[in-house]
This record gives C-alpha cells, sequence and structure tokens, in this order.
C-alpha cells in the first residue's frame, strides 16, 4: 500500500490526484487488478470527475455549498456541512488495472476532495 500526502491551502479544493494514483500502481507491479483509492478522514473524500475543464471541479464545489450551506449545525466544531459533503461524495474509489494503466473514461480524472481545510490529509492507495 501507498500513502499519498496531501497538504491543502484553502477550506473547501479538489485536487487532481491521478498521477500519483498511477504512479503508486507502477509502483506496485501489479498489471492486471483493483485499485482502491481511499480516503481516511472524516471531513474529506474522493471523486472520479472530469479532467478536461478546471472549471468543473468549482462548479462542484459551489454546487455542494448550495446543497449543504454552513449554517448553524448541532456539532460544535463548526464544520457539519464538511461531514455532510464528505458522506455524499465518499471515502473511496475502485479502478480497473489492465496492463498496468487505470482505465479511466477520456475525460476523468481522480480528485481528492477537502471540505475543511487548510489540512495535511492521507490518501491510501492499494492495488490487488
Amino acid at each position: 500500500m501507498e500513502v499519498l500526502k496531501i497538504n491543502t491551502h484553502s477550506r473547501e479544493v479538489m485536487i487532481n490526484i491521478t498521477e500519483e494514483v498511477k504512479s503508486a500502481i507502477k509502483s506496485s507491479g501489479i498489471k492486471d487488478g483493483i485499485c482502491t483509492v481511499y480516503v481516511p478522514h472524516t471531513t474529506a473524500g474522493v471523486a472520479i470527475n472530469e479532467n478536461a475543464d478546471p472549471d468543473v471541479k468549482d462548479d462542484i464545489i459551489k454546487g455542494l455549498d448550495e446543497i449543504i450551506p454552513n449554517i448553524r449545525f448541532k456539532h460544535m466544531e463548526g464544520n457539519s456541512d464538511a461531514h455532510i459533503k464528505s458522506v455524499l461524495v465518499g471515502n473511496s474509489v475502485n479502478l480497473i488495472v489492465e496492463n498496468g494503466e487505470i482505465q479511466l473514461g477520456t475525460w476523468q480524472g481522480i480528485y481528492f476532495c477537502e471540505f475543511d481545510g487548510p489540512r495535511n490529509r492521507k490518501v491510501y492507495v492499494k492495488v490487488v
């Protein structure tokens, strides 16, 4: 298993980690299998989405902010909106690995989704 370290610099951001995941797959030496990308945090997530137009990342964050505004929740830390966004986005994705390459669509990339930054985060990448 490989651990990616990600430092975020704003409260909400989507960071493209596609190349880091590809590197972890290559390092594993596994040519055909499944790659799991897992985020062990309750206010962050991971998603596969468009990688061609950078505005899509901003639109996703804006859309989530509209759906889940940062209003007064019971949770005293003031980050309940981040917990809810993490639940909606999810904390893992599974990718098909064939001939040593992840099978993504033409426009797809893998994104670490920060909802409660800035923070130092980890992403686990396991290929089997």
